[in-house]
C-alpha cells in the first residue's frame, strides 16, 4: 500500500473514532437524517443482519421514565440529531412527539431566559455513560436534555434568578406536566429538563399536536409574548408544581 493510501485510510479510521467518541455523550454529528437517509442502491440485508443491526442500536433497558435506552444515535433507531429552529443549536433527541416537547421547551429558555449558542445544550448520552435509576438515565433513552450544565451544576440549587425560574415553571405548566424539571429533585440538577410521562401516554401525544399547531398558528409558539405574571398562568404552574414536587 502506498504511503498517501496508508495516510488516508489513517485518516478515515480516525475519523470514525473521533465521531463515535463525540457521539457518546451528548455531542452531534452531521451524519444521515430521517430525511436525508438512503440506502445507496445497496442490496437488502437479511433477517439476520438485521437483528444484529438492532441489536447495536438498542439496549432493551429503560430509564427512570419507562423509555427504552438506546446505545446509538442517526443509526436507524428512533434518536436522531435535530436543529432547534431560531436558536443555532442542535440535539440528539427521541424523534416524534418527544422532539417537539423538548425542542418547544429549549426555544423557549432561548428566548425568554438566556440566549444558547451551539453545544450548550446536550440531548442523548450513551447508556454506558449514565447512572441507572436516576433522571439522568432519561438522556440515554433521548428523552432530556441539560441546558448550560455548566452554569447549573448537580447538586447545587438556586441558579435561576426569580423571574427566571418562573419562566421555567411556566413552560412546563404549558406542557402539561409532561416535562420535570431536574431542580425540583431531592437531588437538583437544574441543568436537566425530562420527559415525565411513560410510552404511549395520551398526554404527551395531546401536547405535541397542540406544539404542532402552533407552528403554522401566527403568534402562537415560541418567540411570542406571554403573560406569565398573569393569575391564570401562575395558579396553573403553582398546581404543577406542588403535584411534581409532593
Amino acid at each position: 500500500m502506498s504511503s498517501m493510501s496508508r495516510r488516508s485510510a489513517t485518516k478515515r479510521m480516525l475519523g470514525l473514532a473521533g465521531a463515535g467518541a463525540f457521539l457518546a455523550c451528548g455531542g452531534t454529528a452531521l451524519l444521515a437524517t430521517p430525511a436525508t437517509a438512503a440506502d445507496g442502491g445497496r442490496p437488502r440485508k437479511g433477517p439476520e443482519a438485521l437483528r444484529k443491526e438492532q441489536a447495536r442500536i438498542h439496549s432493551g433497558t429503560t430509564s427512570v421514565n419507562g423509555w427504552e435506552m438506546q446505545r446509538s444515535v442517526n443509526s436507524g433507531g428512533h434518536i436522531w440529531t435535530r436543529p432547534v429552529p431560531g436558536t443555532g443549536t442542535r440535539i440528539d433527541v427521541r424523534i416524534g412527539a418527544v422532539e417537539r416537547v423538548l425542542v418547544h421547551l429549549v426555544q423557549r429558555f432561548h428566548y425568554e431566559i438566556r440566549a444558547l449558542n451551539p453545544g450548550d445544550v446536550t440531548g442523548w448520552c450513551a447508556p454506558g455513560t449514565v447512572r441507572k435509576g436516576l433522571p439522568e438515565s432519561n438522556r440515554a433513552s433521548g428523552t432530556a436534555v441539560t441546558i448550560l450544565p455548566g452554569h447549573y451544576p448537580p447538586g447545587a440549587s438556586g441558579g435561576f434568578l426569580p423571574l427566571e425560574t418562573a419562566v421555567v415553571r411556566d413552560v412546563l405548566a404549558e406542557l402539561e406536566g409532561t416535562v420535570r424539571w431536574g431542580g425540583d429533585d431531592p437531588k437538583p440538577d437544574e441543568s436537566l429538563f425530562s420527559l415525565d410521562v411513560p410510552p404511549g401516554d395520551a398526554r404527551l401525544e395531546k401536547v405535541a399536536a397542540r406544539l404542532k399547531d402552533w407552528r403554522t398558528t401566527p403568534g402562537a409558539g415560541p418567540g411570542t409574548t406571554v403573560d406569565i405574571r398573569s393569575s391564570g398562568r401562575r395558579a396553573k404552574a403553582g398546581q404543577l408544581r406542588a403535584r411534581q414536587t409532593a
